[in-house]
């Protein structure tokens, strides 16, 4: 099975959320069956609502420089799937996920075959045991792995991590794991293996309780940033941020973290906190990691800047925390600076919550739609709408969407495209079409730090 092959097969899957089965029998079987690979690297897990993606990538990036061979296993993928998968931030090549998918594949055939997997795989278990199989491939010294839903039956929960990270928790996904904080913290506590180390970066009361009571039950050391990280001098770089960190008794200065939002900090302390529990038990992982791992950090797609005049940023913002955070950078640091926003979402998600939150920033409002099952129209938009102070535009293709907002605007304003990541995808991906290599401003900055 080449390349092309392997992608028309996930294809046919279904997009991500489809055929979602919540057990670990399945990937369990599989790898199995290829001498569990997921169990000759060790591992650090993340979960949680929002932060997650943030708080692997830097993590990754600390073990990387603290002279690790690191993978990073993600989702969902902006572009392309190869993404996900990623060794010392180099992603996977269309050669090598070729090779370890279609062994996936074959064991897959062979299983069902011998009617020792009871049914076809998911998208997402196909792309976690392709990640797996491939860090083995790699030999991978250690393998981050960012949770894709929930925690408790993920298909990433099948190792014994060394360190299991939960950021904050809030609404998202209710209709798989619940529909208040606490019962979405119990499936995001399932990350928690006995008697090893859990960090939690949890705000919510009831929330943190719930990851204190199982975090008990398991006997699993739980450090909370909240109570034992301390964070001072903090400088603001426009709208990046450095700081000064005391974590029991070790003290980290001058922490540089290139990624735009207030909110990046938090998910940095608890990257950082994850490595300090690490060193603990025993890795290499030097004051001087953690600096450089902070300063060449790289996530895409939250509040990432394409643009400079008029400044653009995109960032997924997908249920209404993330639209918080959005907002909040907007209103401390764009003040006084006309914006307009390009808008899609999933029909599944908090529409009319995160419209009142990100629709009053704007003094207009595009909506568009990209390719995708889920998404929702811009007919569907406006009828789930509550706020419409905005003057709003249907324009269903994103990167047009996006052209006309800048048309629109003078040098000085703002175009934020935010709402969903499928919506950032599309946007990266027809402007990587468009512009010859180098033409990226983000890109030229990723080049720079590496």
């Amino acid at each position: 099975m080449n390349y092309e092959a392997s992608l028309d097969y996930l294809t046919s899957l279904g997009q991500e959320l489809r055929g979602v089965k919540f057990s670990l029998e399945p990937i369990t079987t599989i790898l199995g069956s290829l001498g569990r690979p997921h169990l000759q690297y060790p591992t650090a897990i993340v979960a949680g609502t929002n932060g997650k993606g943030s708080t692997s990538a830097i993590l990754a990036s600390i073990l990387k420089h603290a002279g690790y061979r690191t993978g990073l296993y993600t989702s969902p993928h902006l572009v392309r799937v190869n993404e996900r998968m990623q060794v010392n931030g180099v992603e996977i090549s269309d050669a090598d996920f070729a090779q370890s998918f279609s062994e996936i594949h074959q064991a897959v055939d062979s299983l069902l075959a011998k009617n020792l997997l009871g049914f076809r795989p998911s998208f997402f278990e196909f792309l976690t045991a392709t990640a797996f199989l491939h860090f083995a491939r790699a030999r991978v010294d250690f393998a981050v792995l960012e949770v894709g839903m929930g925690g408790r039956l993920d298909a990433t929960n099948i190792t014994e991590p060394r360190v299991a990270v939960i950021t904050n928790i809030d609404l998202d996904h209710q209709q798989f794991l619940g529909t208040t904080r606490a019962e979405i913290a119990r499936e995001k506590a399932g990350v928690i293996k006995p008697g090893r180390p859990v960090v939690s970066a949890c705000t919510d009361a009831e929330a943190a309780e719930v990851i204190r009571r199982r975090a008990a039950e398991l006997g699993a050391p739980l450090v909370e940033t909240a109570g034992l990280a301390r964070i001072a001098n903090l400088r603001d770089r426009q709208g990046c941020y450095e700081f000064d960190f005391a974590l029991n008794g070790d003290y980290f200065s001058n922490l540089l973290l290139p990624l735009l939002g207030r909110f990046q900090v938090d998910n940095a302390v608890a990257a950082v906190t994850a490595a300090w529990q690490l060193r603990q038990d025993g890795l290499r992982i030097t004051h001087a990691a953690i600096l450089e791992g902070l300063r060449h950090a790289s996530w895409p797609g939250r509040l990432e800047q394409i643009g400079e005049r008029p400044l653009v940023l995109l960032d997924g913002a997908h249920n209404p925390a993330g639209a918080r955070e959005v907002a909040s950078f907007v209103r401390e640091h764009l003040a006084g600076r006309k914006l307009r926003l390009v808008y899609a979402s999933m029909r599944d998600k908090a529409i009319a919550e995160i419209s009142e939150i990100l629709f009053p920033l704007a003094e207009e409002v595009f909506l568009t739609q990209p390719e995708q099952p889920r998404a929702a129209t811009p007919e569907e938009i406006l009828a789930a709408i509550r706020c419409r102070t905005a003057r709003i535009v249907v324009e269903p293709e994103p990167a047009r969407a996006l052209e006309r907002a800048i048309q629109a605007s003078s040098v000085e304003d703002v175009v934020l495209a935010a709402g969903s990541l499928f919506l950032v995808g599309a946007i990266r991906k027809s402007r990587r079409a468009q512009q010859p290599p180098g033409a990226d401003p983000a890109a030229r900055r990723q080049a720079a730090k590496s």
